[in-house]
């Protein structure tokens, strides 16, 4: 598959908290760094989404329960847990998306920043090559929401970790069933 200029890739969250070590670790999720630094340079637009929480983010808990509304806190504004994972080589010229910035809302999908439309659409992009961490939350929302925006979606398998393999494997379920096309990114030209 060729890379048209009417594409873009978005990374979705590859940060420090959300790998080995961080604050909320996807078990395995710095392995997705690999599959987006070889692609790269494939691709004119580069888009890539962060968690940026105030310290007082409607989401923190004090007694995590590790579901909706109730998570330790992680990915604080300037805090080295909320930068992109060391070994992702973002392109100098890819646009940041931040989310999750107003302490009152939860925000999943990078489309929570209308930025990130905005964007899409002044570039005149059609199909969006998507992946990130986790599979099951920020991934499938934003892979969602995209759908739902009208963009054809692919969802770079290999270039995606979930919280469990039940959870993601529901997740990809869900996201073919919306008409996602499942890829690896060595499929990409």
């Amino acid at each position: 598959m060729y890379v048209k200029d009417t594409d873009a890739l978005i990374v979705v969250d590859v940060q420090n908290d959300f790998c080995p070590g961080g604050a909320l670790p996807v078990d395995m999720g710095d392995r997705v760094v690999g599959a987006f630094n070889a692609l790269f340079r494939k691709f004119d637009y580069v888009y890539c989404t962060r968690d940026w929480h105030p310290w007082d983010h409607c989401s923190f808990s004090d007694a995590p329960e590790y579901v909706d509304g109730s998570w330790p806190p992680h990915c604080l504004q300037d805090s080295p847990g909320a930068l992109f994972h060391g070994e992702l080589y973002v392109p100098l010229d890819a646009k940041i998306i931040n989310k999750g910035d107003d302490p009152d809302v939860e925000a999943y999908s990078g489309f929570a920043n209308p930025e990130l439309q905005a964007s899409l659409e002044q570039r005149g992009i059609e199909r969006l090559f998507i992946g990130g961490l986790a599979t099951d939350y920020c991934v499938k929302a934003t892979v969602m929401d995209a759908v739902e925006l009208g963009y054809d979606c692919y969802l770079l398998v290999d270039g995606c970790q979930g919280i469990t393999p039940e959870t993601s494997e529901a997740a990809i379920q869900e996201m073919q069933a919306a008409g996602v096309k499942v890829i690896r990114s060595s499929q990409i030209q």
